[in-house]
C-alpha cells in the first residue's frame, strides 16, 4: 500500500503518513520526493513523502499462495481460495471450474496437496499452524461416508465376533472412525501400525455364546448323534452294540514266571504208573 502527503517538513509528513496507514514509522518504507527549499525569510514550500507498507503475509496466506501456484503448474485453472480463520489454523476451500481433479482417490491427492502447504507455511518459526484443503464440500461428504463405515464395520464386528480391520487412514479421518465407533454399544477401537500404514481394528466387546463348535446333520446335532450311540444305539462294524462288547483280560506276568509255570514233562509221569506197582 503506497501513500503521498505534503507537510511543512518531513517529519511532519512522515507522522501524516504513519497516521494514514496505520502503523508505526519502522514497518514504513518513505521515499522524500520534495524537501521545503530555504529561502530569504526561512523555508518556503513544502515536504512532499511517499510511505509504502508492505503487509506481511500471514501463514494461511502463504499456503494459499503456494496450493495456488502449484495447481496452476500442474495444468489446472487457478483456483478462487476462501479463508476461513479457526482455532487451530485455517481453512482453505477451494473453488472454479475443474478444481474437482484435484481431490485424488479418495482424497488422497489433496490431503498430499494439504500437507505440503502446511510445511510451507509452518517453516518460519516453531508455532504450529494447520492446515486444512476443502474442496466442494469434499471433507463433509468424505466425513459421512467414513462415519456409515465405521458403524457397519461395528455391527459386524458385534455378529462375527471378529476383529474388522480397515484400510490405512490419516489421523484426521481415524480420528472421525474411532468417534463413530464410540457411540456404538459394545464396541471398541483402536490404531495399530505406523504412518502411513498405520489403520483402526474395530473390535466387540461383547463375549458370544460358545456353540461347541458342532456342526448340524439332516438328522439332528453332532451331539444327538453321539447320545445315541451311548444309549443302546448302533455302530456300523457289524450292527453290534457296544455294551457286546466285553473287555478282555490282561495277562501282565513276567516272561520268568510264564516259563516257570509252563507244565514239565515229569508232571505227567503219574499217570504212567511209574510210581505204582512194577510190573514184570
Amino acid at each position: 500500500m503506497k501513500q503521498t502527503v505534503t507537510a511543512k517538513t518531513v517529519d511532519e509528513a512522515k507522522a501524516k503518513l504513519c497516521e494514514a496507514l496505520g502503523v508505526p514509522a519502522e514497518k514504513i518504507t518513505f521515499t522524500i520526493l520534495e524537501e521545503p527549499k530555504k529561502g530569504l525569510f526561512g523555508m518556503k514550500g513544502e515536504a512532499k513523502v511517499e510511505g509504502e507498507y508492505v503487509k506481511p503475509l500471514t501463514k494461511a496466506d502463504i499456503a494459499a499462495k503456494y496450493v495456488s501456484d502449484i495447481m496452476v503448474a500442474m495444468g489446472y485453472n487457478e483456483p478462487t481460495i476462501t479463508i476461513t480463520e479457526t482455532e487451530e489454523g485455517a481453512v482453505l476451500d477451494l473453488s472454479g471450474e475443474g478444481v474437482d481433479g484435484i481431490i485424488g482417490r479418495r482424497g488422497e491427492t489433496i490431503d498430499s496437496l494439504q500437507y505440503l502447504a502446511s510445511l510451507a507455511c509452518n517453516k518460519q518459526d516453531k508455532e504450529f499452524y494447520r492446515i486444512t484443503l476443502d474442496c466442494n464440500d469434499f471433507r463433509a461428504r468424505r466425513k459421512v461416508q467414513l462415519e456409515e463405515l465405521a458403524k457397519k464395520m461395528a455391527e459386524k464386528a458385534k455378529r462375527t465376533g471378529r476383529t474388522m480391520s480397515l484400510e490405512p487412514m490419516n489421523p484426521y479421518e481415524r480420528r472421525i472412525i474411532h468417534a463413530a465407533v464410540s457411540e456404538v454399544e459394545g464396541c471398541t477401537s483402536r490404531s495399530v501400525g505406523e504412518d502411513p500404514y498405520r489403520k483402526v481394528l474395530i473390535s466387540s466387546t461383547e463375549r458370544k455364546p460358545y456353540n461347541g463348535g458342532n456342526r448340524r446333520y439332516n438328522n439332528g446335532s453332532r451331539n444327538d448323534r453321539r447320545d445315541g450311540n451311548r444309549n443302546g444305539g448302533y455302530r456300523k462294524n457289524g450292527g453290534r452294540r457296544r455294551e457286546d462288547f466285553k473287555a478282555r483280560s490282561l495277562d501282565i506276568s513276567s516272561s520268568f514266571e510264564k516259563d516257570y509255570k509252563k507244565p514239565k514233562p515229569e508232571d505227567d509221569l503219574g499217570s504212567t504208573g511209574l510210581y505204582s506197582k512194577i510190573e514184570f
